[in-house]
């Protein structure tokens, strides 16, 4: 019996020994055939932000089309963490529109964020983030993996829309719920996560206009705080102050004539729209209004409507046509009389610019206009679509219009399209001429917006040799202008007891004619009556100054006056005129600065030998322009 019992004993042991054996074999053999699940790269949608995603580093996959200018970017190479992470990717050229695989890593917060155009992305400035980053291609260095989930940090997964593996760290489950598992690496994720976001931001009324609705399941607020994602987005948005190296202020001038057509407005208002976004408008950058013209031109706003790129967008979209002729020098004059005032946003110190949009020819004339325009300091350029052929310059009203009505023809301010189709082609180069405030030479300064009139004494008592001086004296001056038609112009009188009118404003307009015509006055002699030559100077040559043109006298002396200076020196002062009084030798101190106009110190000058004129031009020009840089410029 004992001996049946053991016997039965051994063969139970030897057939777990077998069932053992085998059972690991088998598992064995499953071990073998199951295959490790390579690691996937999470997929995210072209809005998701860098600042929303916790992990330090990470590889995602993008969509097709983050190049839409409706995702944000701010920054070139290096973006602030609120940029959309796959449109940023396109900017930086390390994707197409295509989409594709790319590697993120966080960097720290910059003190300003440049925006630029590039690979059909226009990014914004910003002044200052907590967080950037900086996107390169999916090679990792050998050895080093990246995460198949990212952490978001909102309870809400963003990427849940596309059906991503991707995981947020959850809340303890509300009842009710099922339970989800949390890894060791999720939990440690999770508690990083709590550790470096903020505190719930206290609640205002101020700050939403209405309760938002819960959605089913959704934790409610807790008393006195609202969540993050709750918040306004708007509230949330970095507006852009715009780009400080393109302070401008800019009008357009569109063409709303009936022959222009729907479709082809529809073109035209879809560059205003491209070229708002490329701008980056702001009131510490461009500026921009829009003016409309058919028969008669009309604002549809100016330049303090609208101080950032995306509003300016939505209103350009609501501009409907309004047909009638193309009158394009009856706009040009309504700009220049009223769009650059300061009751429609003109800061003053930014240059003036209209860009005039036309639809192959004007049916006014735009000459006249256009040379008050340039007189005023604006700066005007023509974009002219499908102009005429030669078949059709007979109907052009003016010939070669757009060359009588540009700032300069140089081919800087003009362009001609040939196709309404190809118009979108001109965006960046007109931006980057627009923003290029160094060549834009109609902007008013103190070297090109004066008539400056040289009253000069010929008396005997200065000589031949002396007045040859005098004249270079003149010229000096006259060489640190900017001399045209629509410049400084200079002019000029001598004196003795008598006067004469050497030329007048509108004789000369280049800088060697002007040179020249100085070096052939001829040497008169005779007495000191610098009174009577103040008098005729206001008569003959300034009567015939522009309006809108900063009238100078600079009076040079070597005595004093046989007649009374202060009644016309008064009549100087009363008409406008600015007068520099310049004395040499034997002039008198004292009624140098009656002529001067207040203060005299800045007005008048006094050297005591003709050799040392020159020495006195630099102070000269200095005041000229410390003067009119003290105004506003337009």
């Amino acid at each position: 019996m004992g001996i049946a019992v053991l016997t039965m004993k051994a063969s139970v042991i030897e057939m777990f020994l077998v069932l053992l054996v085998t059972g690991i074999h088998s598992n064995k053999e499953m071990t073998k055939k199951i295959k490790r699940p390579k690691n996937t790269v999470p997929q995210i949608n072209c809005d998701i932000k860098a600042g929303k995603i916790i992990n330090p580093e990470f590889i995602v996959k993008c969509p097709p089309g983050c190049q839409d200018p409706k995702y944000h970017v701010y920054g070139t190479g290096v973006y602030a963490s609120y940029s959309s992470v796959c449109s940023a990717a396109v900017h930086s050229g390390v994707l197409d529109n295509s989409g594709g695989d790319i590697l993120v890593r966080k960097v720290a917060g910059q003190s300003g964020y440049r925006g630029s155009y590039s690979n059909g992305v226009q990014s914004l400035s910003l002044p200052r983030w907590r967080e950037s980053f900086i996107v390169s291609e999916s090679k990792p260095p050998k050895g080093v993996t990246y995460p198949s989930a990212l952490t978001y940090s909102s309870s809400k997964n963003p990427a849940a829309k596309a059906g991503e593996t991707t995981k947020a760290y959850e809340n303890p489950s509300v009842p009710g719920a099922s339970a989800q598992p949390v890894t060791m690496m999720q939990a440690l994720a999770a508690e990083a996560m709590h550790t470096a976001l903020p505190k719930p931001t206290p609640f205002v009324a101020a700050a939403t206009s209405s309760p938002r609705p819960q959605p089913g399941g959704h934790r409610s607020q807790e008393r006195g705080f609202v969540p993050k994602e709750e918040l306004s987005t708007q509230s949330l948005e970095p507006v852009s102050r715009g780009d400080p190296n393109c302070k401008v202020d800019l009008s357009f001038l569109i063409d709303g004539s009936s022959s222009i057509g729907k479709r082809r407005f529809r073109i035209q208002k879809q560059f205003l729209t491209d070229v708002a976004e490329a701008l980056d408008i702001g009131p510490a950058g461009p500026l921009m209004g829009v003016v409309q013209y058919g028969d008669n031109p009309a604002t549809h706003f100016n330049l303090k409507t609208h101080m950032n790129s995306r509003d300016l967008k939505t209103a350009i979209e609501k501009i409907n046509q309004r047909g009638g002729l193309s009158n394009v020098g009856r706009a040009i004059s309504f700009v220049t009389k009223n769009f650059f005032s300061k009751a429609s946003g003109n800061r003053g110190g930014a240059p003036n610019v209209v860009v005039v949009m036309v639809d192959g020819w004007p049916t006014d004339k735009v000459e006249e206009t256009s040379r008050l325009a340039r007189e005023s300091g604006i700066n005007v350029f023509f974009v002219t679509i499908e102009g005429a052929v030669e078949n059709e310059e007979q109907y052009v009203m003016e010939p070669n219009f757009a060359n009588k009505a540009v700032c300069r023809t140089n081919g800087f301010y003009s362009f001609s399209v040939q196709s309404w189709f190809g118009l979108h082609k001109t965006v960046q180069p007109l931006v980057k001429r627009v923003c290029d405030t160094d060549r834009l030479a109609c902007s008013k300064t103190c070297l090109n917006s004066a008539d400056i009139g040289f009253v000069i004494d010929g008396s005997s008592s200065v000589g031949t040799g002396n007045f040859r001086t005098v004249l270079q004296f003149v010229a000096n001056i006259s060489k640190e202008f900017e001399i045209s038609d629509t410049d400084t112009r200079i002019g000029a009188v001598q004196y003795t007891y008598e006067q004469r009118l050497e030329f007048g404003f509108d004789k000369y307009n280049t800088k060697p004619d002007v040179i020249n015509a100085i070096k052939r006055v001829g040497y008169w002699s005779g007495g000191t009556s610098t009174g009577a030559a103040i008098q005729y100077a206001l008569e003959q040559l300034f009567k015939k100054s522009k309006p809108n043109k900063r009238k100078l006298m600079i009076l040079i002396t070597d005595g004093r006056s046989y007649d009374d200076v202060r009644i016309p020196a008064m009549a100087a002062h009363h008409k406008g005129v600015i007068t520099y009084a310049i004395g040499v030798a034997w002039a008198a101190q004292d009624e140098l600065e009656i002529i001067a106009t207040y203060p005299a110190r800045d007005h008048s000058f006094f050297v005591d030998e003709f050799d040392n004129l020159y020495k006195s031009v630099p102070r000269i020009i200095q005041n000229i322009c410390t003067e009119f840089n003290s105004q506003p410029r337009n």
